[in-house]
């Protein structure tokens, strides 16, 4: 029996096999838009995962189209507790399936920080015993940029290169906006090492990440957390 897991992103969707052994097989990512050709790419199989943040009509679309190819669907979503992990949220459904199923990839019995670099910059706290402590949001360095540049047309919604002190505008959005998600991080593992008394581990993933990276203290890069965090809800739920 085959399965496939998806994660339906704001800008793309990315899937992936799951092995025999519960880990992911080779990783696609596909760019999808208005016009529908991007379900075309679509795999087939027995039995399909979707976890989705995507709008609302073209998740719909995902699901009609897996319909046709897959035999089981199971559409995946936040859970108040799984396996290891507890989340804080009084109301589950309030907290991002991709944010949940960041966590529980992420959950191995240490304290862990999950930062996620996408349409927004996610940042959750997970400590030893897998209890959520809570989390953070904010606009991802890109999102700044192109509210900027809706605001001011002037200002450049791509561009430039981060320096300290910029000396001219465009290094200057990029190092703001940039600095502005490095600041949020590093705040958070000063907060988070206060809270529970030891540093935790980052755990950084999105598409907006690598530019962040160099400047971020140690961090396991975890470019599919959110598929992982899928292939784990389905040893837990379904298999």
């Amino acid at each position: 029996m085959s399965t496939w897991l998806f994660d339906l992103g704001n800008t793309r969707l990315k899937c992936a096999p799951l092995r025999p052994d519960g880990g992911l097989g080779e990783v696609r990512a596909i760019a999808h838009d208005d016009a529908g050709a991007w379900l075309d790419a679509l795999p087939a199989g027995d039995v399909a995962c979707l976890a989705s943040v995507a709008p609302e009509a073209r998740r719909v679309a995902l699901l009609d189209a897996l319909c046709t190819r897959f035999t089981r669907l199971h559409r995946v979503s936040t859970e108040p507790a799984l396996g290891p992990l507890r989340i804080a949220y009084a109301v589950p459904a309030r907290l991002g399936v991709d944010r949940f199923l960041a966590m529980l990839g992420a959950c191995e019995g240490r304290a862990v920080l999950v930062v996620g670099v996408g349409t927004a910059l996610t940042v959750d706290l997970v400590d030893a015993a897998g209890h959520h402590r809570g989390g953070r949001i904010a606009p991802s360095p890109q999102l700044m940029r192109e509210a900027l540049h809706a605001r001011a047309a002037q200002l450049p919604d791509t561009g430039g290169v981060y320096a300290e002190f910029a000396d001219d505008t465009d290094a200057a959005l990029a190092s703001g906006c940039e600095g502005a998600a490095l600041a949020l991080v590093e705040r958070s593992l000063q907060a988070a090492q206060a809270l529970l008394g030891t540093a935790p581990a980052v755990h950084l993933h999105g598409g907006g990440a690598p530019a962040l990276r160099p400047r971020l203290p140690d961090h396991a890069w975890t470019p599919d957390a959110v598929l992982r965090g899928l292939a784990r809800w389905h040893a837990l739920r379904i298999a």
